[in-house]
């Protein structure tokens, strides 16, 4: 990178910046003329020079000129005004001059903005784009936090500096210069007393000012270590609460803010100590001003019109001054903040722009051996994982890479992928050095899966086509205002140095799947996933997710068809009691009262869980139905017999799983409230109390808890509020809850209760199991089942897919590989958190799949138990960095070697 700012800026804006320094220097001239206008508004109509005489006039907008050799050459006489006219002619000529440099200012600023701000988006794409080509042993030495900070905040400063770096000493030292040749034209002496004060200003306070830019360069040192410890903090929160290390944590963090506080105090401290100075020198000035102006007015030398308008241009002069001096700060400011990011992203072996070009077309197939030849891998520390090894992979052949304990293996597999560099020899397609093939080949012929997977907090579904997103391959149409704005991007894409590829086309190589678009993606799609036995996993996200009815209108349109079904099915194996279903007229006693009270799915949070309780207008029906009291009273007694069974339980008890009201953290709260409540009359209870006390109510179960609370009354009554909620509800909440409705698609609540329409029966422990196994065959026999599968695509896997399990990320991971039907499938260990028995059926799944229609990919398996060897062609064993063993496991077996030793 360009290692000086200036230089840097200077080269991608060098024809705005001439253009806007043309534009100051036109801006100078009604710059000057509205410093002189005060001085003949005063000495003229003001003081009456040139109309002493009554009814005098005077010549306004006269155009005249004298001329070397020609003498004086009159252009336009101008209009005769008198003492009044001229008064007001000139005062708005004066206006006029205000409205103009205003222009010229606004037309400044919103340029220089846009300009600054465009290379600030050149400068973050550049970083991203060489983090993008940073060699893979440099992500091990940095935190992810710190390259985050550097590229959103380090670099903010420097979009506000880049439209001042050459415009603004231009712009304020025009301004001054303007300034200082007035008052220097007026009055010789005024003008060397303002010189003076201006050139102690120019020498002293950048002098004083470079403490600040140590003291900003340690603050932003000290700032961005601390944003690298708190993402380190938050990735390893696991281990931190494990380990009992959180006061550890407590005492480094204090101690690194106590370190920037320091050294925050001082720069705060230098930097009004040096404000303080450059106001004093600013005010001097003035005195000095009125002083001696004075004194020499009083004399006679000087008259009270170019008084006024020498206080009135150096009035205009400290402002630029201290402008172009804040300038220079933000200027070396700047520069050691682009400096340091420069040092950070100056790595050496960047990957070179051609190897990551965007490539639209397809690239043919890797028909060339993948071989390690001398190969050589070592670690950060210099221990070799790999020494001089030479090993070939076929293409179709399959591979298992066996380890001992000290390895070598995982190397060769990342190694293959791209994702270490070696130290000495290569790793080559053909004739052909890896590293110098374009990501297009290698991307899209080579595949790799290991057992440290990293999901994007997007969808299952945008994460498994991830693999497939190489290029935008179908452009999306836009009309009228879209199309605008999409000429505008692309406009200013160009102009800040960016790709103008569009993120809203579609990226999916569906040919690469082997699929001939988005219509029939889904059956390669559940192929994989089948193979890597997830299926199962995603359809129970889709039954514990809501469906967006934009998208899947044909699970919609089925909802009722798939109860009946249900239904059907468990009277036909004596099942019906397994679920009892919502009736609009009656109490489901396997609901909790909430739910009966609602009979409906919350939309919104303003009737959702524990806020149902404090809404006024629920609140309100519950009076009206004489609810209230009922249910406080039946709140009070679920809360003294829970604290009572289970206040002296620790919090990590397992009855706490079974326990519907409270939470363990929540028993003390309660505990107290209680005691405050008791003996405490209804009407003298608070609303908030109340709706705490009657928000236990709404979780209560008879068949579950079996407190003896819910009478056939009670039901009765709860079944009243339920038709007067909804008889009432008012305008604002009529988006806030959807009604249970048996011919409905209810598209507020899961798919699972819609399906169900009603609650399990808690007298069957292994219903919901059975329960879901019978929907998945219903959804089959319905053909529904890839709508369901599809559902469960949507489910968002959270920040780097800590939504998901282990195994479920790892098998996911290896779906994606698979997914792409690549030419070389590496596989690193990938299915580490699974037990052995699912480990080698997925294996046999994948090698399997991997051969479909025809297709016949080289696999290269680096496996964790060597037994699996033998679903491999070749078998390659590594000890200590070193191939000890290459050869069919019948082969390796005959040898006794380290291989038949593993085994053992």
């Amino acid at each position: 990178m360009e290692p000086s700012l200036v230089r840097y800026i200077w080269r991608y804006t060098k024809k705005q910046q001439i253009w806007t320094l043309v534009i100051v220097l036109l801006s100078m001239i009604p710059y000057f003329m509205s410093f002189d206008l005060p001085k003949l508004i005063v000495n003229g109509p003001i003081q009456g020079r040139g109309f002493e005489q009554p009814g005098a006039t005077r010549p306004f907008m006269k155009l005249h000129y004298d001329l070397p050799f020609i003498g004086e050459v009159q252009l336009f006489s101008g209009f005769q005004l008198d003492r009044e006219e001229t008064l007001f002619a000139l005062s708005l000529v004066f206006l006029l001059l205000v409205i103009i440099n205003g222009l010229f200012k606004l037309y400044i600023n919103t340029y220089k903005g846009r300009l600054g701000e465009r290379m600030l988006r050149r400068i973050r794409f550049d970083l991203v784009d060489r983090v993008l080509r940073f060699p893979p042993r440099y992500f091990k030495r940095v935190k992810s936090a710190e390259v985050a900070t550097m590229v959103k905040d380090e670099v903010e400063p420097l979009g506000g500096f880049i439209g001042d770096a050459f415009l603004q000493p231009v712009l304020l030292g025009g301004q001054a210069l303007t300034a200082m040749l007035f008052i220097v034209v007026q009055n010789f002496w005024l003008g060397m007393i303002a010189a003076v004060i201006v050139v102690i200003q120019i020498v002293l306070i950048p002098r004083m000012r470079r403490r600040l830019i140590v003291l900003g360069r340690e603050r932003q040192l000290t700032a961005r270590a601390l944003s690298g410890r708190v993402g380190e903090i938050v990735d390893g929160i696991g281990a931190v609460h494990v380990h009992d290390t959180s006061n550890y944590e407590r005492a480094d963090i204090a101690a690194r803010l106590g370190r920037i506080f320091k050294i925050r105090f001082d720069l705060y401290q230098w930097k009004f100590m040096v404000k303080f100075l450059n106001n004093f020198l600013a005010q001097v000035t003035p005195f000095l001003f009125y002083m001696i102006g004075g004194y020499l007015a009083i004399e006679g030398r000087l008259d009270v019109g170019q008084l006024v308008a020498v206080i009135g241009a150096y009035k205009d002069l400290p402002g630029p001054m201290k402008e172009l001096i804040d300038w220079d700060q933000a200027r070396q400011d700047v520069q050691v903040k682009y400096q340091q990011v420069v040092e950070q992203f100056s790595v050496e072996s960047v990957i070179a722009p051609r190897i990551a070009a965007l490539t639209v077309d397809d690239p043919p197939p890797m028909t060339d051996p993948l071989s390690a030849i001398s190969l050589s891998v070592a670690d950060d520390g210099g221990a070799m994982l790999l020494d001089r090894i030479s090993v070939q992979v076929k293409p179709g052949e399959t591979v298992a890479l066996v380890s001992t304990a000290t390895g070598g293996a995982d190397a060769l597999a990342e190694a293959f992928a791209r994702l270490v560099w070696p130290s000495s020899g290569k790793v080559a397609s053909g004739a052909d050095d890896l590293l110098e093939l374009p990501e297009a080949v290698t991307g899209r012929r080579i595949s790799y899966a290991s057992s440290d997977v990293f999901l994007f907090q997007a969808s299952l579904r945008d994460n498994l086509l991830y693999g497939l997103k190489h290029a935008p391959l179908t452009s999306v149409t836009y009309e009228g205002a879209a199309a605008d704005q999409r000429r505008w991007d692309i406009e200013e894409a160009s102009r800040s140095g960016n790709p103008d590829h569009d993120i809203h086309s579609d990226w999916i190589d569906y040919a690469s799947a082997g699929a001939t678009g988005s219509h029939d993606l889904f059956e390669p799609v559940r192929r994989v996933l089948d193979a890597v036995v997830l299926s199962r996993d995603i359809l129970d996200l889709g039954l514990r997710s809501s469906a967006d009815l934009t998208r899947h209108t044909e699970l919609a349109r089925h909802i009722v068809e798939l109860r009946a079904a249900l239904r059907t099915r468990l009277e036909h194996e004596g099942l019906s009691g397994l679920v009892v279903p919502f009736e609009p007229g009656a109490y489901n006693k396997e609901a909790t009262i909430g739910q009966n009270l609602l009979f409906g799915a919350a939309a919104g949070p303003e009737l959702a869980d524990r806020a149902l309780a404090a809404n006024p207008y629920f609140a309100s029906v519950l009076k009206q139905s004489g609810l209230d009291r009922a249910l406080y009273e039946m709140g009070m007694e679920i809360a003294e017999q829970t604290i009572e069974l289970f206040a002296d339980l620790p919090p990590d008890h397992q009855f706490f799983q079974q326990l519907a009201f409270m939470s363990a953290e929540e028993i003390p709260a309660y505990e107290t409230l209680l005691q405050r409540l008791k003996n405490r009359p209804y009407d003298a209870v608070s609303e908030n109390d109340r709706a705490m006390i009657v928000t236990l109510s709404f979780a209560y179960i008879e068949p579950r808890h079996r407190f003896g609370l819910l009478s056939d009354e009670l039901m009765s009554k709860i079944v009243a509020a339920r038709n007067m909620f909804y008889e009432n509800l008012p305008p604002d909440l009529q988006n806030a809850v959807e009604r249970y409705d048996p011919a409905k698609y209810i598209a507020a609540a899961t798919v699972m209760d819609n399906v169900l329409f009603g609650r399990v029966g808690n007298n069957h422990p292994d219903a919901p199991d059975r329960i879901r196994s019978i929907v998945y065959d219903i959804l089959d026999e319905l053909g529904l089942y890839g709508e369901l599968l599809d559902v469960g695509l949507d489910f968002n896997v959270g920040s780097g897919g800590r939504r998901l399990t282990g195994g479920q990320r790892q098998k996911l991971d290896v779906a994606r590989a698979l997914l792409k039907r690549p030419d070389f499938l590496i596989l690193n260990r990938p299915l580490e958190a699974l037990d052995q028995r699912m480990q080698e059926k997925v294996l046999r799944n994948v090698l399997e799949e991997a051969r479909r229609d025809g297709h016949s990919p080289a696999i290269v398996w680096v496996v964790t138990n060597p037994a699996m060897g033998m679903m491999f062609d070749r078998v390659v064993v590594f000890d200590s960095g070193r191939l000890v063993e290459d050869g069919t496991q019948e082969t390796l077996l005959a040898r006794s070697g380290i291989f038949k030793e593993l085994l053992s």
